[in-house]
């Protein structure tokens, strides 16, 4: 308000000025209006309800709750609860079909592609990344070059059982040696193999050192990779020859893996999720392009289809 020992009246407007001058400039004191008055009051009212009916002030380790005991928590959690309910029937009928019965089952199987579409944000992302096509080290799940095989029943065991897990029994293990780092062959031989996996792969003209490594590899690496270089998928052996290279396929990068080998891991995720998720997951990953025809026989019994792209 104006302080009247200090204010004068403005005579344009008839209103009392505030009592200060800034460069010949005064500042009316206008009343506020009526209308804006009750709205701020309103407010203030409505901020007083709100902090007792609602989660509002912090404490050292909570919370005031409200009266309404309301929580955006809550209600997530209610509204996944009830999710749950909706979609339990899917995820029952997914968990109850053995894999190989799930692709008979168009409906069912579309069913499972989204679930697993989902539930692969949540679990995979971080290594294969958002569009499953992977990075040096992490298989592209898009393309249809698998080392154990790509059938539905296949990439399951892959996502139950993992890649080198030492504590799980189940789990695929292929072990390629470091030939370099434990001596088994020269820098040299390793130098020739390198010329040799790179010609049979198309990436430069067979000179002599490719023809040296020929020799080496048929004594060493042949055993694994066969006598082309194209593979073994019951040993987990990748397929030299393609244009495929889950490390990259420049000469220091297979330099590096015959010297050192590699050895990646891939968690099991038997452990972790529930059946459903787990089907829901390898059927989405076989449907992202790569996915191959379930073969005429699998013996779950044993294992034989067993373990995807790693």
């Amino acid at each position: 308000m104006a302080d009247p020992t200090k204010s004068k009246i403005d005579e344009p407007t008839g209103t009392p000025t505030m009592g200060h001058e800034w460069d010949g400039i005064e500042e009316l004191d206008t009343p506020l209006p009526r209308w804006w008055l009750w709205t701020f009051y309103a407010c203030i009212l409505f901020a007083i309800g709100y902090v007792i009916a609602y989660p509002a002030w912090p404490l050292i380790d909570s919370y005031t709750t409200g009266v309404l005991g309301w929580s955006s928590r809550g209600d997530l959690a209610r509204d996944m609860a009830a999710q749950d309910v909706k979609v339990a029937p899917i995820r029952q009928a997914i968990a109850t079909t053995t894999i190989d019965k799930l692709a008979g089952q168009p409906q069912l199987l579309q069913a499972a592609v989204e679930g697993g579409r989902a539930a692969f944000k949540v679990h995979c992302v971080q290594c294969h990344g958002s569009g499953a096509a992977g990075s040096k080290g992490y298989p592209n799940l898009n393309d249809d070059d698998w080392l154990w095989g790509g059938d539905l029943a296949t990439i399951e065991k892959t996502i139950v059982d993992g890649i080198r897990n030492p504590d799980h029994a189940e789990t695929r293990l292929s072990i390629m040696p470091a030939f370099g780092r434990d001596q088994l062959l020269t820098v040299a031989q390793v130098d020739d193999v390198v010329a040799h996996v790179r010609t049979i792969s198309r990436q430069q003209g067979a000179d002599l050192a490719a023809r040296r490594g020929a020799l080496v590899f048929a004594e060493n690496c042949a055993v694994c990779h066969g006598p082309a270089g194209q593979g073994n998928r019951q040993l987990g052996a990748p397929n030299l020859t393609d244009g495929i290279w889950l490390y990259g396929g420049e000469t220091e990068a297979i330099h590096q893996t015959v010297w050192n080998s590699r050895q990646g891991v891939m968690p099991r995720w038997g452990d972790k999720l529930d059946t459903a998720t787990v089907r829901m997951l390898a059927a989405y990953v076989h449907s992202l392009g790569g996915g191959e025809a379930m073969p005429v026989a699998v013996d779950h019994a044993v294992g034989v289809a067993s373990d995807a792209h790693q």
